[in-house]
């Protein structure tokens, strides 16, 4: 009998070592969240796992900081306010200019009502499939969600393509009333369109009809129930949103009048007058006037020519 205890004994712990080899290859449970920790998080995964990680610090950027684009931000001002409000609202595709604002208006909105119950959760474009996994996490709280994925653009049979589809208006389960999407493309259906799929619209009477391949392009962005377009920036707006942030960093009007040159030289050496590039002059530029300021040139007076010898000689005996 003792000789069947001690088999049994050397069975269990080697199932016991078994066991906790077997462990490290599992994944592990996924954490739940800390609502009460940040206003912002972002879907991370860690051994297949996905969970939903806190973004302790945001930008601090105000809707007045954004310039030139009052139009937009007064449309999805209105559709987040609708949305915290608990009334109905749409999902927003933001298309356009790059560095036009699309981005910092999503942060400027979670600043402006974080206090009301917003909160973001930024996916990147990879993990667009684990979208009905983080649409359950959230069902039933309180607070108001915006997922937020920026600068998206899919191939043809993306996966991930359909994967958002089917969140947007593609399932037989009901969207939750506290989720939204809001996504930036600079591209207005979000996939590459080739001339050779006009070839394939028919023409029906005094109609045309697109091809399907059209029709399924189409049709994602068409889920997005409000589109917001933006434009690239003229140079007085350009100069505007330089100047705004010229002051923002405690530079005087007079310095921002003479910093117009540089920043339209540095605008000229990127290619672009975006907001972004005139936020990124502005930091450059008040970062090195803190070493060696510039003052402005002030017009001066000619001097008057000095008097010849003998004027001065004729002066001297009078």
């Amino acid at each position: 009998m003792s000789d069947l205890f001690r088999q049994l004994a050397s069975f269990l712990e080697r199932a016991e070592v078994f066991l906790e080899r077997i462990e490290t290859l599992l994944p592990p449970a996924s954490p739940l969240p800390d609502w009460q920790a940040a206003k912002a998080f972002r879907w991370r995964k860690s051994r297949g796992v996905g969970y939903l990680q806190a973004i302790s610090r945001l930008p601090a950027i105000r809707l007045d900081d954004l310039h030139d684009i009052d139009q937009q931000k007064a449309r999805i001002d209105a559709n987040t306010r609708h949305f915290v409000a608990g009334q109905p609202a749409n999902n927003v595709l933001l298309t356009g200019a790059r560095g036009s604002g699309k981005s910092s208006l999503i942060k400027a909105l979670l600043n402006a009502y974080a206090a009301e119950g917003l909160r973001v959760i930024e996916v990147e474009k990879g993990d667009l499939t684990d979208l009905p996994d983080i649409v359950e996490l959230v069902d039933g709280r309180p607070e108001r969600f915006i997922i937020f994925c920026d600068d998206l653009s899919f191939d043809s049979g993306d996966a991930r393509y359909k994967a958002l589809k089917v969140v947007l208006d593609g399932s037989i389960a009901a969207a939750p009333d506290n989720v939204l999407i809001y996504a930036t493309s600079n591209r207005r259906h979000l996939m590459p369109e080739y001339f050779a799929e006009n070839l394939e619209s028919k023409r029906v009477g005094e109609e045309i009809h697109p091809g399907e391949a059209i029709e399924e392009k189409i049709s994602l962005s068409e889920r997005f129930g409000l589109w917001i377009s933006f434009y690239p920036f003229d140079q007085e707006a350009y100069l505007n949103i330089v100047a705004h942030w010229l002051k923002s960093f405690g530079c005087a009007q007079d310095e921002i009048a003479v910093a117009e040159r540089d920043a339209l030289n540095w605008a000229l050496e990127r290619g672009s007058r975006s907001g972004r590039v005139a936020w990124q002059f502005a930091r450059d530029w008040a970062g090195r006037q803190l070493v060696a300021p510039v003052r402005p040139q002030r017009s001066r007076s000619k001097a008057l020519p000095a008097a010849s010898p003998a004027v001065r000689k004729r002066s001297r005996k009078a």
